[in-house]
Formats: structure tokens, sequence, C-alpha cells
């Protein structure tokens, strides 16, 4: 064999395994960094950083529980039941969107505010129990919009499922329900401000609650009771004061509804209720009222035994169910 052309081979294939070994190299690389899909814009600014009064308040290992009084508008009637605010600090997964099991994450540590509101009432003979939670960066600069909302719906006809992830500057939302009509479904949404989130950024920050009119998704819980379809709609925002409080409203002209937050104007800038107003499935204008009974701030994680009990009635909520 000609020794020119058996040494012109041999620097070929050496020449491709050292190319395809720096690409294979790259690949891992690249699967091992955080792809940060989260923010709305791929430009970072410079962080928001809350108050050291702000943190000292959210940062002590311990949560908000904020029970309410609750006449809620359901088939025509009003009926009576509880709510309860959970408010808490945590840190979240920005590649998975969960809550980080591993706090040493590194890059993939995102600190979030997140509520969980917790809603009990009866219709009649039977229940209805239902969640919604929403995960608000504390960020607002890099990420002004929640990256993840979710909500549960169950009473004795069946149960609805709602999540939304925002990711690579699209909601992805799914949506499972009993009902015909609605079904399992999948939906992409362009970003917009969504109601679920306000809970959180009047928590956060009261002063960059938006203002004027507005394309925005509704509350993710409306939408099932009223059985309207997973899109935004125009709607006008205003911040008033009123009897030295703050009181946030959402009119929504084309669902004929409002709903008014009203809120301490100095921090923490605690919700003290909320009225919402709008027509039931049978038209009827009836008007839900959420107002404050007790607060407490606590690690409830970590009271889980009988022994515990009693702390449920200094929450103001029946002993033995909510």
């Amino acid at each position: 064999m000609n020794t020119k052309y058996f040494s012109g081979i041999i620097l070929l294939l050496s020449a491709t395994f050292i190319i395809t070994l720096n690409s294979c190299q790259k690949k891992a690389d690249a699967k091992t960094s955080v792809e940060d899909n989260t923010r709305v814009s791929g430009e970072m600014h410079p962080p928001y950083t809350p108050s050291a009064e702000w943190n000292n308040y959210w940062y002590q290992g311990l949560a908000e529980l904020t029970s309410y009084t609750l006449q809620q508008s359901r088939y025509g009637e009003i009926h009576k039941g509880t709510v309860v605010n959970v408010f808490v600090t945590e840190d979240f997964s920005k590649s998975k969107q969960v809550k980080l099991d591993n706090y040493n994450a590194g890059d993939d540590k995102l600190p979030v505010m997140k509520i969980n509101q917790s809603i009990k009432f009866n219709t009649g003979i039977y229940p209805y129990s239902m969640m919604m939670s929403s995960f608000s960066p504390t960020d607002l600069n890099n990420y002004p919009h929640a990256v993840k909302t979710t909500n549960s719906v169950q009473e004795w006809c069946g149960m609805i499922y709602y999540q939304l992830n925002n990711r690579n500057n699209k909601y992805d939302i799914e949506q499972r329900s009993y009902f015909e009509s609605e079904g399992d479904k999948d939906i992409k949404l362009e970003v917009v401000l969504t109601e679920d989130e306000i809970w959180n950024l009047i928590r956060l920050a009261p002063d960059k609650l938006p203002s004027g009119e507005q394309i925005i998704l509704p509350g993710s819980l409306y939408l099932r009771l009223a059985h309207k379809p997973i899109e935004p709609v125009k709607a006008k925002l205003s911040l008033r004061d009123a009897e030295g409080m703050k009181i946030y409203q959402i009119e929504y002209p084309s669902l004929k509804r409002t709903l008014s937050i009203t809120f301490e104007p100095i921090f923490p800038y605690k919700i003290t209720g909320w009225e919402d107003t709008y027509p039931g499935l049978d038209g009827k204008m009836l008007t839900t009222v959420a107002s404050k009974n007790k607060e407490m701030m606590l690690d409830y994680w970590s009271k889980h035994t009988n022994n515990d009990l009693p702390l449920r009635e200094q929450l103001g909520l029946p002993k033995e169910f909510q």
C-alpha cells in the first residue's frame, strides 16, 4: 500500500474522531446545564430585590395563614363556606417547575412566593372543595409573571384539573374535566397578565399592580365555575383608596364580572377580603363575598398530629373538617 495514502487515511480518521468527540462533549455539557425557559424575555435585567423588611417577614421559616368567612354564589343562591389563603416563600425548580427537593440546586433555583387558596362550601347535600395555587418569582424584573398556576375542583359530580406552565414565552395549559364540552384539552396562549398571579403581586409589590385597560386571563377557578373558555379577555384595572384600605378592582365587561380585592395599605399588605360579582349559570347576578376571620404565622407542614387539631379552632375553622 502507498505509504502517503495510508498516512492520509490515518489523519482523516483521527480528525473525524476528534470532531465527533468534541461534538458529543458539547451535547453532554448542554444536558447538564439548566435551561431557563421561564423568563418572558431572553435578556437579563438587574434583579428586583425585595426590601429587608419584606425578607425578614417572609423568610422566617413560617407561612402566613388567613381564614375568611365565605358567602359563595352558586346555582342562583348564596352558600356559606370558608376560605384559607396560605402565603409562603419557597425555592422552585426553573427546569421542572416544581418545588425543589435539593436546596443546593445552584442555577436551577428560583425563589418564588406561593399562594394556596383553599375554598370549601356545600350546595345542598353535596360539598365543593376547590384549590388554586400560583407561583410568582420574587425577581419581578426578570420574571414578571407567575411561572406556574394549578387548580382543582372536586364535587360529587366529578373532578376538574387545570395547570398552566409559563415556558418559552408561551403558556402551556392542560385542562382535564369530566364535562363533555370541556373534556381533555391542551392549549397554548401568548403570555399575558393572569388574574391568579394578582394575589401574589399584592403581597410582593402592590406599587407594580397594573392599571388601565389590559388583556388578562381570568381566574382559573372562576372559569371552571362559570364553564367559560380558557382565553384572555379585555379588562379595566384600577386601584383606589377606601376607608383606610386599598381596593384593587378588575372589571370584565364581556363577562359582566367585577372582582374587587381589599388589602391593607402598609406592609405586609394583608388581604382583608374580596367581592366577586358575575352572572350564574342561570344568568342571575350574585356576589361572592369573603371576609377576613383570623390569621397566624405557622410552620403548618409540621402540625399534622391529632394534638395539633386545636390550631384549626385558633384559625377560626371547624375542628374536624374545613
